[in-house]
């Protein structure tokens, strides 16, 4: 389990596969406005927030609806050809990079909310529909969806990586909130997995199958997903500390005790002043913790008062309330423009992500000991963390002109995941493995779990045509 000497590898490996024309011209003829071999169009889908830089995909398919996608897929099937769903570009690992070149399929005008079902609190929506989208359409009901990854990633691809973020250390990940899927396979045929119901016994549990799968396994084009009564009362608060340290312990202690807080993040001081420069605020420059609290009023007071007396123990100061939705969403875009705030605390940067996630009772260990090596490297970075599930969030800043810094970039990225793997926690907590994390997988799995996983790969996609190059090396 101990970290080599030598970083991964810095740069994916490209193994482009011809586009024949004569698929271009069948793509052309059946999607006509829909299909785009522009260069200006290709490059747009040929990046994401990674700092890999890679060959753009052969063409662009814009779907805008299921048979869409199946008659693109068994296009692309004829000629052996890569697929690479495509929804807002907002994934961070290289998720959507054509490595080994292909047609980027683009669902993000499958954007309709299909059924509204509020008294089962479930709702089905097209891959291409965003968070935000789709709480404004739920608005009315009195219900919610609380995944909150920051970006406004759309359900797709939020299923396809199994996000989670701000929210889930109350309402879990993607993988505990999509109960059904409707799926194009690499054949191009339409399938269905899961029901509205709660639960079932039903066969193997192909919903879970595919959430987490990257698009490597299907092409989702319908999601059913869980909504919840908007809390009675929320209130958003922050408190500083002195020391990363306190900070952290406050947060593993307010876990412990059972406390049933909503959100839990942490910046620490270089963050709070990127953050303060680019939304105009003026946090206290010290490590941070911002939470939010919901349920009853009187639950939510009690919830309050108890992290009040945990933060004081360990040196918790200047709390500072938001109970107005103006106020917290200004907290919390602030917090979710952290990404942002870090790339323009150094123009022209390019930032190097990571997260991890470590059992809540090793995060300290874990993201201390992180934190200590990142500063003595002498790289500029940031550090967010949804802490109350063990989760956190290093971005290296590098200049993409200087080589060295990459490489010290990975090897600080290398030590941090070796560092979780050793305390009993996983490479990637939401990112997902996409290109980056490609070789942790194999040391947290072990080879005969990856082995497992390819020959599911292989079984559903025997010709490597959906999202090829992703996850693990066939």
């Amino acid at each position: 389990m101990n970290a080599p000497h030598t970083a991964p590898h810095l740069l994916p490996e490209v193994h482009t596969r011809a586009v024949p024309a004569a698929l271009l011209e069948a793509l052309q003829a059946r999607f006509c406005a829909q299909f785009s071999s522009a260069l200006v169009v290709r490059e747009q889908h040929g990046r994401d927030e990674s700092a890999f830089t890679v060959p753009p995909p052969a063409a662009v398919v814009f779907a805008q609806n299921t048979q869409d996608v199946s008659d693109a897929v068994k296009l692309a099937a004829q000629y052996k050809v890569p697929v690479i769903p495509f929804g807002v570009g907002s994934s961070l690992e290289g998720h959507l990079l054509a490595v080994q070149g292909g047609i980027s399929l683009d669902v993000s005008r499958m954007n309709q909310v299909l059924a509204i079902n509020a008294e089962d609190l479930t709702v089905t929506v097209q891959p291409g529909v965003t968070r935000t989208q789709l709480n404004a359409a739920v608005k009315s009901t009195g219900l919610f969806f609380p995944i909150d990854p920051g970006a406004d990633a759309t359900i797709g691809g939020m299923s396809a990586t199994r996000a989670s973020g701000t929210n889930a250390v109350r309402y879990g990940t993607m993988r505990e909130n999509v109960l059904a899927l409707e799926v194009v396979t690499a054949s191009g045929e339409v399938i269905r997995t899961g029901t509205r119901a709660k639960k079932s016994s039903a066969g193997y549990d192909l919903t879970r199958l595919m959430v987490g799968s990257e698009g490597t396994l299907g092409i989702m084009t319908e999601i059913t997903v869980k909504l919840y009564p908007l809390p009675e009362s929320v209130m958003a608060a922050t408190v500083s500390f002195d020391s990363l340290a306190d900070a952290v312990n406050t947060t593993i202690q307010i876990i412990q005790m059972g406390v049933p807080i909503a959100r839990c993040e942490l910046l620490d001081a270089n963050t709070i002043r990127m953050v303060n420069a680019h939304s105009k605020l003026s946090l206290r420059e010290g490590a941070m913790l911002l939470m939010e609290f919901h349920g009853s009023p009187a639950g939510v007071q009690e919830q309050v008062e108890t992290v009040q007396a945990i933060a004081a123990e360990f040196g918790g100061q200047t709390f500072e309330w938001a109970s107005t939705p103006e106020e917290r969403t200004r907290l919390w875009t602030a917090r979710h423009n952290a990404y942002f705030a870090g790339i323009q605390s150094r123009p022209g940067c390019k930032a190097i992500t990571t997260d991890t996630c470590v059992p809540i009772s090793h995060l300290a260990d874990a993201l201390l000991d992180s934190v200590t090596e990142a500063q003595a490297s002498g790289l500029t970075y940031f550090l967010v963390g949804h802490v109350g599930d063990g989760n956190f969030h290093v971005g290296y800043l590098i200049d993409p002109d200087k080589p060295e810094e990459r490489v010290l970039a990975e090897k600080l990225n290398h030590q941090l995941v070796h560092r979780a793997l050793k305390l009993g926690g996983t490479c990637t907590g939401e990112h997902g493995v996409g290109l980056h994390k490609m070789d942790f997988l194999v040391t947290e799995t072990g080879a005969g779990a990856v082995s497992m996983m390819r020959v599911i790969k292989q079984a559903l996609d025997p010709d490597n045509i959906l999202n090829p190059g992703k996850i693990f090396k066939l």
